[in-house]
């Protein structure tokens, strides 16, 4: 069998990928009448009272929800929440494996923004944080942004600020293999979706150089017509020589490459055409472009979003310590700051001695990273005076 028909099979054997655990053993008397009723009456007088002990009396302090309206994803699109399902559940057994996050999936089966930010308001006193999924661009960014400002619990669109997040890691060590130098960066991203408007703007904030964003049109510049809003906020602080042309006008001298487009989009010769260029071809299952074709254009180091290649550039070593650390702390948001460190927290999991063209960033398995960024995270929200507890 192919990996699609053994997932299949596996999903049929599970009927569901997580379930419910009673943290405490339920076989007396006294043991229902503490965490039920009678007793369990108490700790609800004392989160009436105070609401802050609900974080203490309930699992809250440990609990994100993970939510989707099915519109994006993966790479399959708008399918629906209920088809999306197995990929929240998914995300959640890695909450729990790797960072010891408990998590559950909600599918909303509305594509309207305000009914979407209305149910997720209504419902966000249950968990200690909102884990947002596969929702489509432009969309996303309305919904993050007034959710931020309606929950008192941090609010984290993965699809944007995952993959932005792992993408800085990866680039602050191949610039390392490579020799280049931060704030000197000439670094071209294809797909000016969620992920990719994400990934431009936190390295431009963290200082890597001139980002230049490109469309299915070519690229991006300020004062062109027809962008949406995210694109026209990016179009303000990036392509600094408001240069016009196609993709492969704008990789020409390029020191770095960030694909987040579709399958086939980038040859060799633009590669080729690139100042030993740092290729991260990150579309799924097929790359903008095949690892050996890339090498072949000369690309100096090279890395995707698939595990059967070296440098899997993957949000699972982001989203589980981005959580676990807002989360110890009771954090209000997950911040830029906390961002850029979680970023260089990754990147340090590889020592320097250790440093190579196909070692740039740790395994998607290795689950000392979650510990590493959690850290990072609770650190910064302290230093930023976001931290409740």
């Amino acid at each position: 069998m192919n990996i699609n028909e053994e997932s299949l099979k596996l999903h049929y054997e599970l009927k569901g990928k997580i379930e419910v655990i009673s943290r405490k053993h339920i076989t007396t008397r006294e043991e229902l009448s503490l965490v039920y009723t009678p007793g369990v009456a108490e700790p609800c007088r004392q989160i009436a009272a105070d609401y802050e002990k609900s974080f203490q009396l309930t699992r809250r302090s440990n609990l994100v929800a993970v939510i989707t309206d099915g519109t994006a994803v993966l790479g399959l699109g708008d399918i629906g929440p209920a088809a999306g399902m197995p990929v929240m559940e998914g995300k959640c057994a890695l909450f729990k494996e790797f960072g010891d996050v408990d998590a559950f999936p909600i599918c909303i089966d509305s594509k309207d923004t305000d009914t979407i930010v209305q149910t997720i308001a209504l419902i966000s006193k249950s968990f200690g944080g909102i884990n947002l999924e596969d929702i489509s661009a432009p969309r996303c960014f309305e919904i993050e942004r007034r959710l931020k400002e309606l929950c008192d619990i941090p609010v984290f669109h993965d699809d944007q600020h995952g993959t932005a997040i792992v993408v800085a890691a990866a680039m602050i060590n191949a610039m390392k293999v490579t020799g280049k130098e931060m704030g000197k960066m000439r670094i071209v991203i294809n797909g000016a979706g969620a992920a990719g408007i994400a990934i431009g703007k936190l390295l431009i904030s963290m200082g890597f150089g001139n980002v230049i964003m490109c469309d299915i049109n070519g690229i991006i510049c300020e004062g062109d017509e027809g962008l949406n809003p995210g694109q026209e906020e990016i179009s303000h602080i990036s392509n600094l020589g408001k240069e016009h042309g196609l993709l492969a006008d704008a990789m020409k001298g390029a020191d770095a490459f960030v694909g987040v487009s579709r399958p086939g989009l980038v040859t060799r010769e633009m590669v080729a055409s690139m100042n030993q260029g740092i290729v991260f071809a990150m579309a799924n299952p097929t790359p903008e472009i095949m690892p050996d074709e890339a090498k072949a254009g000369g690309a100096a180091v090279i890395g995707t979003g698939r595990s059967d290649f070296p440098n899997q550039i993957n949000n699972v070593l982001v989203f589980p310590g981005i959580f676990k650390g807002a989360l110890a702390v009771r954090a209000k948001e997950i911040t830029e700051t906390m961002k850029q460190r979680a970023a260089y927290a990754i990147a340090s999991m590889i020592p320097e001695d250790h440093l190579g063209p196909e070692n740039i960033i740790p395994s998607a398995l290795d689950k000392t990273v979650a510990r590493a960024v959690a850290k990072a995270v609770a650190d910064t929200a302290v230093e930023e005076g976001i931290a409740r507890i």
